[in-house]
């Protein structure tokens, strides 16, 4: 049986809002993200706490709109959430496994990218979403499982575009998409444009807010 095609559509910044046979699965609905951006949802995820990827408003709409609606993230989210939303947060890690949304989900990875060595790393796990789609919070984390679509960290405080480049090389997915874009300016585009999709290897493209791709 051929498998149900999956719709992706791109969010401000870090979040990404996948749907399938009627279901929809948002990860990392931040501060910089719409603030609807999980309104809809049956299940989401969030990689970590910095307030780019996780916003408790953000969350309480779409838990507040839909009583069914479950969170999955790492403890250090899941504390902070938990009282709130009882009996709705499920706390994973690295090596996990669970059902969301219709989705199947592994956890990989475990600590945030290196910002500067003088301030501690938090932690932070990648969502890999029905053995396809990856989404790795702020890290570059490399999953032991094919990856078909890397949703790519592409500018963030603690990268540069020579190791976005080298993880898209090292991950070899069959398309990159640009997420974690928003400080990165109209005028700096297309630089990063040319360069990962020159020496990346695969194939590359951004989704604007509200763009739809079929994978």
């Amino acid at each position: 049986m051929k498998p149900l095609q999956i719709e992706l559509t791109k969010k401000a910044h870090a979040c990404i809002r996948l749907e399938k046979d009627g279901q929809t699965l948002v990860i990392d609905p931040g501060g910089f993200s719409e603030q609807d951006a999980a309104a809809g949802a049956d299940a989401i995820l969030v990689t970590h706490e910095h307030p780019d990827h996780f916003n408790e408003d953000r969350l309480r709409l779409a838990m507040d709109a839909n009583p069914a609606a479950e969170i999955w993230t790492l403890r250090s989210v899941a504390d902070q959430v938990s009282a709130a939303f009882p009996g709705r947060i499920h706390t994973v890690g690295h090596g996990d496994t669970f059902a969301a949304a219709g989705f199947d989900v592994q956890v990989h990875g475990e600590l945030h990218a290196v910002i500067h060595p003088e301030l501690p790393r938090i932690t932070n796990v990648g969502f890999l979403v029905d053995g396809s789609v990856f989404h790795p919070g702020d890290a570059l984390t490399v999953p032991d499982h094919p990856v078909e679509t890397l949703l790519l960290p592409v500018m963030a405080p603690w990268s540069k575009v020579s190791e976005v480049i080298e993880y898209v090389r090292e991950i070899k997915p069959r398309r990159a998409i640009d997420i974690h874009d928003a400080l990165l300016t109209d005028l700096a585009r297309p630089i990063y444009d040319t360069h990962i999709g020159n020496l990346g290897g695969a194939e590359h493209s951004r989704l604007t807010s509200g763009d739809v791709a079929e994978l």
